[in-house]
């Protein structure tokens, strides 16, 4: 009896081994995931500019995985471009490659640039103040001139179409695993600096906070700020309060809450958006079209009386 017992619990336990080094098996042999690169233009997509540059970037890696960030940046506005980048980035791994193409002086002195940060992601575009939010956040580990011809496209350059011949050719090289240090000479971060965008910080004193609206929220006419939701926390309001405030040359009363649906429909109200940031917001409607007002515009809040 006692042999049979023990034969048993042998078998079984071979049997747990078994499917150990089966699962290992399977874990060792799997495949690597495919390199990612998030790509971000101002293009739009009504013409085939996205799906050239996409062309390139396969060309050049076959395997590659391409997440659209956005091609509907707002024309020529480098500051949501780096909003874009600053809200997006956290959520990708280690070394991802971000493409982004929002390029106002394309064709012009501007350096063409890769950027690597401290979290270990590259960032591929001008110098031209794209990175200054995630620069603030993640710290620059090292930065490079896009001089290497042999990573761009073509031996004649469009003066107007970086973002195919120089931008997207470069992150496929990078995210294809070759030496991204082959890409050009290194930049001394001591004597040359990347170029920064010239944002002024929200004014807390004694009255209040001065601040402003630096953007609207996609095609939902949401306006945001730049007051985080620590800073907007200073002034003392609380869930469900009325708050005062200026915006531009409106004078505007809406109760801080949770979520639009706090409010009946076509009512303003104030909130911390997905960013973390205050927003001035008309629920179900454009507040943006609602008080006519378009970013950059002052906005003033007092603090609870």
């Amino acid at each position: 009896m006692y042999r049979r017992l023990f034969a048993i619990v042998l078998a079984a336990f071979a049997g747990v081994l078994f499917q150990v080094a089966s699962a290992q098996t399977t874990i060792a042999t799997s495949p690597a995931s495919p390199p990612t690169v998030v790509f971000m233009t101002d293009f739009g997509v009504i013409d085939d500019s996205v799906a050239l540059c996409k062309g390139v970037m396969y060309g050049i890696e076959p395997n590659l995985r391409i997440v659209d960030l956005t091609h509907q940046v707002t024309p020529f506005s480098i500051i949501d471009g780096a909003r874009f980048l600053f809200g997006a980035s956290p959520y990708f791994p280690a070394g991802t490659v971000f493409v982004t193409v929002v390029d106002p002086g394309v064709g012009s002195a501007r350096k063409a640039i890769v950027v690597k940060t401290k979290r270990g992601q590259y960032f591929v575009f001008p110098d031209n103040g794209l990175m200054t939010l995630v620069e603030n956040r993640d710290g620059v580990e090292s930065a490079r001139e896009i001089t290497n011809r042999n990573w761009m496209v073509g031996a004649k350059l469009s003066s107007t179409f970086h973002g195919r011949d120089i931008f997207s050719s470069v992150g496929a090289h990078i995210a294809h695993g070759e030496d991204w240090t082959l890409v050009g000479p290194e930049l001394d971060l001591q004597t040359t600096k990347l170029v920064r965008l010239d944002l002024k910080a929200p004014l807390l004193d004694a009255d209040g906070i001065k601040a402003e609206i630096i953007a609207t929220d996609g095609p939902f006419g949401n306006l945001v700020s730049n007051i985080d939701a620590e800073l907007f926390g200073q002034l003392g309001y609380k869930l469900g309060e009325d708050v005062h405030f200026k915006i531009g040359e409106h004078s505007i009363s809406a109760p801080f809450v949770k979520t639009f649906s706090d409010v009946a429909v076509g009512k303003p109200l104030l909130y911390i958006d997905s960013r973390g940031h205050l927003g001035f917001s008309v629920n179900q409607k454009s507040a943006a079209k609602t008080y006519d007002i378009a970013p950059p515009a002052k906005f003033e809040i007092p603090r609870k009386k």
